[in-house]
């Protein structure tokens, strides 16, 4: 089944207030091809570059929050500007795409689109990004406050030591100690140790 293709206006739903202008500025001068998805579980946005006479191409997942998807864009557009000034020459998240991520989030801040907490989050992380939002677990945290409220879910670290917790998919886990930034888990039907984010979303399994 073919994509139904949305006027770039439909964008402003997913942005903060005051960002969409300047996103749609960067949209439309490096003629970027945006696809809003469904959610996908392992990323939250993804780049392709300009080839073969095709756009470069930025998708973000649809069920974001509004500073998340903005925050995930900007993620994005920072590599769509990486490879517009250096190509394949460097590495896909090293000191040049971290330098344009720092300015991308520079900008928007001085627009004040993002809420008080959200903020001084990203003033933490704007003098070395991380790879990705996801393993930016402060960050992530904040962000997290703006999802709706989802009943009986919580984070990996909000879970009690010796608490049974189930991921999407139904595998249920043990959690353990903490060990540096993730949190040892252990998986009940094959007594296989995992180590998770300490902002990983669950389900609590009653016992």
């Amino acid at each position: 089944m073919a994509k139904k293709e949305e006027p770039l206006e439909a964008l402003r739903a997913y942005l903060p207030h005051g960002s969409y202008e300047p996103i749609a500025e960067y949209l439309i001068r490096y003629k970027v091809h945006l696809t809003i998805t469904r959610t996908r579980k392992s990323v939250l946005g993804d780049y392709r570059n300009a080839v073969d006479n095709r756009n470069h191409r930025i998708s973000v997942n649809g069920d974001l929050n509004r500073y998340a998807f903005l925050v995930t864009l900007l993620h994005e557009l920072a590599h769509l500007l990486t490879f517009d000034r250096y190509g394949h020459r460097v590495a896909p998240h090293g000191v040049e795409w971290k330098q344009q991520f720092s300015m991308l989030l520079a900008e928007f801040l001085r627009l004040s689109v993002f809420p008080a907490d959200i903020q001084q989050a990203l003033l933490k992380s704007i003098a070395s990004p991380a790879a990705s939002s996801c393993s930016d677990a402060g960050l992530l945290k904040v962000l997290r406050r703006y999802d709706p409220v989802k009943e009986g879910h919580l984070l990996v670290e909000d879970v009690a030591p010796g608490q049974l917790f189930k991921i999407s998919g139904g595998r249920i886990f043990r959690r353990g100690e903490k060990i540096r930034k993730r949190i040892r888990c252990e998986e009940v039907a094959t007594r296989k140790v995992y180590l998770f984010s300490p902002v990983y979303e669950v389900v609590l399994v009653n016992t």
